[in-house]
C-alpha cells in the first residue's frame, strides 16, 4: 500500500512537472503534437528510470562507503548525459523521424532538471532500492501524463478561435498554467 501511494503521490499531487516545476524546458519545447511529446515520455521515463537506478548504486555502494558523497552532483551528471548519449544514438538508430521530431530536445534531456532532481530526491529521502524504482518510474510516468495532456489541449488550441495576441507561447502558458491548477486539486487525494 506504501508503494502505491508513493506512485500515485509522484503521478498526481507531486508531478515534477505540474508541481515541482521540474523539466519545463522539454514540456514547453515538445508539447505542440502528442506523436512527439510521446516520443519524449518514452525517452525520459527510459533515462529517467535507468539513470535512478545507476546513480543510486553509485551513491550507495561508491561514494557512501569512500565517504566522497560531495562528488553526487558530478557523478550524477556524468551517468544522466552517458545514459542521454546512449538514448539518443537508439533513437536516431531505430526511429530516424522521431530523433528529427525531437531535435534539439533530445540532447536537452542530459539538463532536465527532472531527471537530476528524481535521482536526488531518491538519495536524500533515502529510498530502498524498491522504493526508489517505484518512485522513478511513477515519476516519470506522470512527467509523461503532464506532457501528454499538455500537448493535446496545445494541438486544440491550434484551431481555436484565440486572438492573434494571445497565440503561441502565451496561449500556452495560461494553459500550463490552468493545467497546473486542475493537478493541485489532487493534493488532498493522499
Amino acid at each position: 500500500m506504501e508503494l502505491l501511494i508513493l506512485a500515485i503521490n509522484a503521478i498526481l499531487v507531486g508531478n515534477l512537472l505540474l508541481a515541482k516545476f521540474l523539466g519545463i524546458c522539454p514540456f514547453l519545447g515538445v508539447s505542440k503534437k502528442i506523436s512527439t511529446a510521446l516520443g519524449m515520455a518514452m525517452a525520459v521515463t527510459f533515462v529517467m528510470v535507468l539513470a535512478s537506478t545507476v546513480t543510486w548504486i553509485i551513491q550507495v555502494g561508491v561514494l557512501n562507503p569512500l565517504g566522497i558523497g560531495y562528488l553526487q552532483t558530478i557523478a550524477f551528471i556524468l551517468v544522466i548525459a552517458s545514459l542521454v548519449q546512449l538514448t539518443e544514438m537508439a533513437i536516431q538508430k531505430f526511429s530516424p523521424s522521431l530523433y528529427e521530431a525531437l531535435g534539439i530536445f533530445l540532447p536537452l534531456i542530459t539538463t532536465n532538471c527532472a531527471i537530476l532532481g528524481v535521482a536526488v530526491m531518491n538519495i536524500d529521502e533515502g529510498r530502498g532500492f524498491v522504493t526508489m524504482l517505484v518512485y522513478s518510474f511513477a515519476a516519470s510516468l506522470g512527467f509523461g501524463l503532464a506532457l501528454l495532456l499538455f500537448a493535446g489541449l496545445r494541438e486544440r488550441l491550434e484551431t481555436a478561435a484565440i486572438p492573434e495576441a494571445f497565440r503561441g507561447a502565451a496561449s500556452a502558458l495560461v494553459v500550463a498554467g490552468i493545467l497546473s491548477l486542475a493537478f493541485m486539486g489532487f493534493s488532498g487525494l493522499v
